[in-house]
């Protein structure tokens, strides 16, 4: 299979070019592939022909986005766009990657696929924007929601607190409830799940909810560091775009791709660590 891959240099696009190495990968970064410009990305289908198009670009600055709209858009909800135009002309799948931020938090269960998005943020919008995008341009679509994506290269929430191991105490949210995925588990998945042809929406996440006070508390106590992790509210750590209180995901959509629970990601990703 040949795969072109879009955003090749994000940590999901650095994890999907390993577990996809049994295929040809086209890995083209931002510098290599802008997806909000229609004629590149015209361009690049046209010249590669591949069997599948992945998108793995997003704007992920999520309390950034709520000043810079139009770049959040721009990425977010033009550039899958412009994907799914160039790919259906010819017939070719396109996955795309989206978030738990569609939600707006009030479920006192986890979100399934066929739950009725409604985001709080310009974050959360721009991605709905983006799925919408893509459903309505090309019939052969995967749309992935995942959450809370941590791996040990790259920037992202338990990496930034791993840094903070020297420090006698730490203040951590624990009213704010997801799913933490481990990147190089999503990144298997999506190689399932291109295989199947069964096209539609699909939550894939690590198994199970988490506080993130809770995936600090897992990740210190694997790491044996003494820090103490103290639980607050979120309203302790001011940000300019609302976030879902709950966005944990489950998936009721055939064929069933489970992720090991997010405890095993949190055990993968500090033994990395320690190396």
């Amino acid at each position: 299979m040949k795969i072109l891959l879009t955003g090749a240099g994000g940590q999901l696009g650095q994890c999907l070019m390993v577990a996809c190495r049994q295929h040809e990968v086209v890995a083209l970064d931002h510098r290599a592939l802008d997806i909000t410009e229609l004629d590149q990305v015209r361009e690049a289908i046209n010249g590669h022909l591949p069997d599948i198009v992945v998108n793995a670009s997003a704007f992920n600055d999520v309390d950034g986005a709520e000043s810079r709209i139009a770049e959040a858009y721009a990425v977010n909800a033009l550039g899958p766009r412009n994907l799914a135009v160039a790919s259906a002309a010819h017939g070719i799948p396109v996955l795309h990657v989206s978030t738990d931020y569609v939600f707006d938090g009030g479920s006192q269960r986890p979100y399934h696929e066929f739950d009725v998005p409604s985001p709080l943020s310009v974050y959360g919008a721009s991605k709905l924007a983006g799925e919408n995008a893509v459903r309505s341009l090309n019939s052969k679509h995967y749309i992935v929601r995942t959450a809370w994506l941590f791996w040990e290269s790259g920037r992202n929430f338990l990496l930034s607190m791993s840094g903070m191991a020297d420090r006698l105490s730490i203040k951590v949210a624990s009213d704010q409830i997801g799913s933490p995925t481990y990147v190089p588990h999503l990144a298997r998945s999506l190689g399932q799940l291109i295989e199947t042809q069964a096209y539609g929406t699909y939550h894939l996440a690590g198994q199970g909810g988490a506080s993130r006070w809770e995936l600090v508390n897992e990740l210190f106590t694997r790491l044996g560091i003494s820090t103490r992790v103290i639980p607050v509210s979120h309203r302790e750590f001011p940000a300019a775009a609302r976030r879902p209180s709950y966005s944990v995901l489950k998936s009721v959509q055939k064929p069933y791709i489970e992720l090991p629970p997010w405890q095993a990601g949190v055990s993968e990703f500090a033994r990395h660590l320690v190396r």
